[in-house]
């Protein structure tokens, strides 16, 4: 492949940095059982990975297997579980290709929560990340008729799945990783809130809340707020009817149902809705969790909301998934496409951006066929609707050597044209692929129509539909989608070509976190979406046979990119006002970025509000509602906190202003700075990293 723009200095010309190197080769180097290469280099496990997604093509393979690499070496970088395991069966046959996953619904029933423990342990153990909705299990004190005793609650359960994610080391060279998600309204949500608060509890989990419209509103009015959870038929002749309410609920099997099919709920307690959010916004401050999930936000804007309810989503967020939902990802390396970076004309080129996105798509697309996932209901499910996430990375580094300060307007601009270009190119390949491959078995189908799809979509009685009547699923997803919709503004004849033929893939567009893929194969790119965290600063990183995380000092892809092309010793002080760190964005700044993303992106978008640690609260606690009236499907903050946790990146700045005090087994004390090291066991430690070790019980079981 070629481009036809003719170019002296490009941003790809920037060497890969040795932490880089160093990450590839433990993360994503395919090596034999004894630990010796099998990739000979970087060059060789894009090959490896190209030929594997081309043998799909059948008799065309010798055909794509050139365009397949030539994009790989152009910023298509499929995610971690693709790069490690695709092409790699004679070396680890029983791992998938797939990142992300969704259980199962978990029914109330013992049986039923030990069954899930043992899907998620074999997808776990396959390299998936999986989510759970944990609002499904009653709260803690509830009568269970069985048993002929009070529950223990769904948190004590959460403690089971912890405990098995940490004891199943996930394959393909990464530990587990979980998400739980939990309803606004379930009477147990206090202790969701504050469940990670005790030392070492649910480490394995990301928390977030599923927060509804209804909430917000009752948050807003300083309104009363039921916790609730479905009435059981033994309990019918308890209740009265004003402590009764309907609501919306993934399980409707032994619940009594309205005639919009709203399941009833006993209303257990009553809080205030405004000291409930006072609740959650303290603790995201403190302690970063839990993150905040807008439900009916991500139902609405769902391209398949036909035929899905969702509850859950993967580890990080980006993807909302229908029960036992499986996604695969793969981000554009967006600073591969900068001309004349910190020139007096930088530019971005936008022609082999899209020839990139095309071919990466059909990429993406053929990793379906040998995902390799462990559960037949994850394999029924993603080859019924062929879902992936293609997003991008790096763009607070191309923003950088575009001379654009993140967070600005012409960024906001930049940010929206990238999402809504990889979006338009990925829908018309949607198209293409459809018309030569066949769409999305989901679209072929007749969908009924209910009394929740006419409640959700008022047009199609307008249309003349009726409840029973039943409609192709391609004219549900192209002409019926919120989202299709918004495509179809600027580009109304596709849209229309989707509807008549079917669309390939339900859905093709997820911004994710990519820490290890920027780090690696991203040169230390800006994660995802994000602006770059410092341009110097230490990462924590998890090795084999050491008993602390080891942290490993890395600079930014833009500062090694102006080393290159302007100043060799340049250090931070030397740097222009338009290289950008995470902590000088406002978070109104962060929540604008993602909303002018998420446009454009039809899945959901891993975004970090990061803030400092003496950023006031005052200025804090209305982010979260500022995300809700952005129409945003979630967000997320992070506070440098030491006393709760120790992050994933750290600037040397917080290291040595925040002391650690040991306490000796001689009743004595030590005080060490976080970036003091230690002889300790044998092994040499930072002191931040050592104490977060000891106090959170994960000291030499990495």
């Amino acid at each position: 492949m070629s481009t036809s723009t003719s170019v002296t200095n490009t941003s790809n010309e920037v060497p890969l940095q040795a932490p880089s190197r160093d990450i590839w080769d433990a993360k994503y180097r395919l090596k034999d059982r004894h630990q010796h290469p099998v990739d000979a280099d970087v060059s060789a496990t894009f090959e490896r990975v190209a030929k594997a997604l081309a043998e799909v093509e059948g008799k065309q393979a010798e055909q794509w297997l050139p365009k397949f690499r030539w994009a790989l070496e152009n910023g298509a970088i499929p995610a971690g579980r693709i790069l490690s395991n695709a092409g790699a069966e004679d070396y680890k046959p029983a791992v998938s290709l797939i990142n992300c996953t969704v259980s199962r619904t978990i029914e109330d029933s013992m049986h039923d929560i030990l069954d899930s423990v043992v899907d998620a342990g074999m997808t776990l153990k396959a390299g998936c990340g999986i989510g759970y909705d944990f609002s499904t299990l009653r709260h803690k004190g509830a009568f269970v008729f069985g048993a002929g005793a009070g529950t223990n609650g769904p948190l004590a359960f959460m403690d089971i799945y912890d405990k098995m994610c940490f004891t199943v080391a996930s394959a393909g060279g990464r530990r587990g990783a979980q998400m739980a998600t939990f309803d606004i309204g379930h009477p147990d949500v206090e202790a969701f809130i504050e469940a990670k608060r005790e030392a070492g509890r649910l480490r394995q989990f990301n928390l977030s809340l599923l927060i509804t419209d209804e909430f917000i509103e009752a948050v807003k009015q300083d309104a009363d707020w039921p916790l609730a959870f479905p009435l059981h038929q033994g309990e019918k002749d308890d209740v009265s009817q004003d402590e009764v309410i309907y609501r919306d609920w993934p399980i409707k099997n032994g619940y009594s149902l309205d005639d919009q099919d709203r399941v009833a709920c006993r209303v257990v307690r009553t809080v205030k809705a405004r000291e409930l959010w006072e609740r959650i916004m303290r603790s995201t401050y403190d302690y970063a969790e839990p993150g905040f999930i807008l439900i009916d936000q991500v139902n609405r804007m769902n391209n398949n909301w036909f035929c899905e309810e969702i509850r859950a989503t993967n580890p990080c967020g980006e993807q909302p998934l229908p029960p036992e939902g499986a996604c695969l990802l793969g981000s554009v390396n967006l600073t591969r496409f900068v001309i004349e970076p910190f020139g007096d004309k930088p530019r971005f080129d936008w022609e082999r951006f899209r020839q990139v996105v095309a071919i990466f798509t059909r990429m993406l697309d053929n990793v379906v066929e040998i995902a390799g996932l462990p559960l037949e209901g994850q394999r029924r499910e993603l080859e019924a609707k062929r879902r992936h996430g293609m997003g991008f990375l790096g763009l607070g580094s191309t923003l950088t050597m575009l001379k654009i300060p993140y967070g600005s307007e012409d960024s906001l601009e930049f940010t929206e044209e990238v999402s809504r270009t990889l979006a338009i190119e990925g829908w018309r390949q949607a198209l293409a692929l459809s018309r030569e491959k066949g769409m999305a078995p989901i679209l072929a189908e007749e969908i009924e129509i209910t009394p929740k799809m006419m409640r959700s979509r008022p047009q199609l009685a307008k249309d003349g539909y009726e409840i029973g009547d039943k409609v192709p699923g391609r004219i549900l997803h192209a002409r019926y989608s919120h989202y299709m919709q918004k495509i179809a503004k600027v580009e109304p004849e596709l849209v229309a070509a989707l509807a008549e033929h079917g669309a390939r893939f339900t859905h093709h567009s997820s911004i994710a976190p990519t820490g290890t893929i920027s780090l690696s194969l991203g040169n230390n790119a800006s994660n995802g979406i994000e602006p770059s965290f410092s341009h110097r600063y230490y990462r924590n990183i998890i090795q084999a046979g050491k008993k602390t995380k080891e942290q490993v000092e890395v600079v930014s892809f833009e500062l090694a990119a102006y080393r290159h092309f302007i100043a060799a010793d340049a250090v931070e002080s030397d740097l222009p006002d338009y290289f950008v760190t995470a902590d000088s964005v406002t978070p109104k700044q962060h929540v604008a970025i993602q909303a002018a993303a998420q446009n454009w992106v039809d899945s959901a978008i891993s975004k970090t509000v990061n803030v400092p640690t003496d950023f006031p609260y005052e200025d804090f606690q209305h982010l979260y509602l500022d995300a809700y009236d952005s129409r945003l499907k979630g967000c997320t903050t992070f506070r440098f906190n030491p006393e709760a946790f120790q992050g994933v990146l750290i600037r040397e700045d917080d290291l040595k202003n925040t002391t650690y005090v040991f306490e000796l087994e001689n009743g004595e004390s030590l005080e060490l700075a976080g970036d003091d090291t230690v002889i300790y066991d044998g092994e040499e430690h930072t002191a931040a990293n050592l104490y977060d070790a000891l106090k959170e019980g994960t000291y030499g079981k990495w």
